[in-house]
């Protein structure tokens, strides 16, 4: 089965996305639409409460019921094995690309049972979620290996969004990895978007407007941006906090924020509001430390504002000179703060927009489909790639 004009049909398999799931839901939408606009049939296949099969500007969408992760705040996942491959034999896909590497890695199986290039997209580094789900330091990396290892066997393409993503891959010798980064929507998020009546609703001329936009969750640790904001004012910086999205976390949150001049906004569904609220900050902050790429990291320099990262995820990777890398704790991230701001406001967000120039969806539509073309039949292992970026 091929796609409209002749072009590829695309299933994509993708666990952990819901109507409020942030980075790899645009993710997912954005290639789906260069997709289209390349002259191909792109089908997401994603669980939910309920069955639907839907159209969208991304391409078709089915939803299978499936199971809620406890307390993931909503996660839920692709179940029945029987089910999903009477769907993907009724799709007929010419190439299958899946975001999940646990609990389907047996899809890459049932893609070489039928002749289908497949490629695995790794969102995120295995060693690094092994630390969070508090395996023993030294079993990390065994066990990471191992999965890993049946992983690059079971797909003919990895493809990481970052070389930090890929290292765990090339450390194992795995010689079917592609590095290929993700984009942001250069139009939607840019500097003209700052808000000089939404800035005063949450600070006034004399303070310093911190953002944290991401889902409330463990593995994004939230609470950092809460005691860096203590930090900042224990140490007399007139900061304040305005933490933009929604999750399992919230209510902790919240108590932890007590006396503190923090702003809840719960999930923004408008991207045009997210982008004003990025724009009109002077900071973002993005303290998760397994982040692989960090989107809402990137739709901040495109929206001209610094951003400081963990250190220990691949966000250093993708901000470069436009932002400041601090290690996991509130005293860190509270430095760079203050080295950020330090800057001449005109300078620091001039290097934040140049820095997201540097990445767009057209690009990454490029990279992937020249992995698909790179997957030309089973087991076919081409060039590991490394773009600058």
């Amino acid at each position: 089965m091929t796609g409209p004009a002749g072009g590829l049909r695309i299933v994509r398999l993708a666990n952990f996305v819901t109507a409020r799931s942030g980075g790899l839901r645009t993710a997912l939408r954005h290639l789906g639409e260069g997709y289209r606009a390349a002259g191909h049939d792109p089908v997401l296949v994603v669980p939910g409460r309920r069955a639907a099969d839907e159209r969208h500007p991304w391409g078709r969408v089915i939803t299978l019921p499936g199971p809620e992760l406890p307390g993931s705040g909503g996660y839920r996942v692709l179940a029945g094995r029987r089910r999903l491959a009477r769907v993907l034999a009724d799709l007929a896909p010419d190439r299958l690309e899946v975001s999940d590497r646990s609990s389907l890695r047996w899809t890459g199986k049932w893609a070489r049972a039928h002749g289908v290039p497949s490629v695995m997209v790794s969102h995120e580094s295995l060693t690094g979620l092994l630390g969070q789900w508090r395996v023993p330091e030294a079993l990390r990396r065994p066990v990471a290996d191992r999965l890993n290892r049946a992983t690059s066997r079971a797909y003919d393409r990895i493809v990481c969004t970052t070389r930090w993503a890929a290292e765990e891959f090339d450390r194992i010798g795995a010689a079917n990895v592609d590095v290929v980064p993700l984009g942001v929507d250069l139009d939607t998020f840019h500097p003209d978007r700052a808000d000089p009546g939404l800035r005063e609703r949450y600070a006034d001329p004399t303070e310093l407007l911190l953002v944290h936009c991401a889902r409330l969750s463990p593995e994004k640790r939230p609470e950092l941006a809460v005691e860096a904001l203590a930090e900042l004012r224990r140490a007399g910086v007139p900061a304040v906090l305005v933490m933009a999205g929604d999750g399992p976390l919230r209510a902790s949150l919240a108590r932890r924020a007590a006396g503190l001049p923090v702003t809840f906004t719960g999930f923004l569904p408008d991207r045009s509001a997210v982008a004003a609220l990025l724009a009109s900050a002077d900071v973002v902050l993005a303290p998760g430390p397994v982040e692989t790429f960090g989107l809402a990291g990137l739709e901040a320099l495109a929206s001209g504002t610094p951003v400081v990262v963990n250190a220990a995820s691949a966000l250093p990777e993708v901000v470069g000179s436009a932002g400041l890398a601090a290690y996991g704790s509130a005293v860190s991230m509270a430095a760079a703060v203050k080295q950020l701001a330090a800057r001449p406001e005109v300078e620091r967000r001039r290097a934040a927009r140049a820095r997201a120039e540097e990445f767009d969806w057209p690009m990454s539509v490029a990279g992937f489909l020249r992995v698909y073309d790179a997957s030309s039949g089973p087991g076919t292992a081409g060039d590991v790639h490394r773009p600058t970026a």
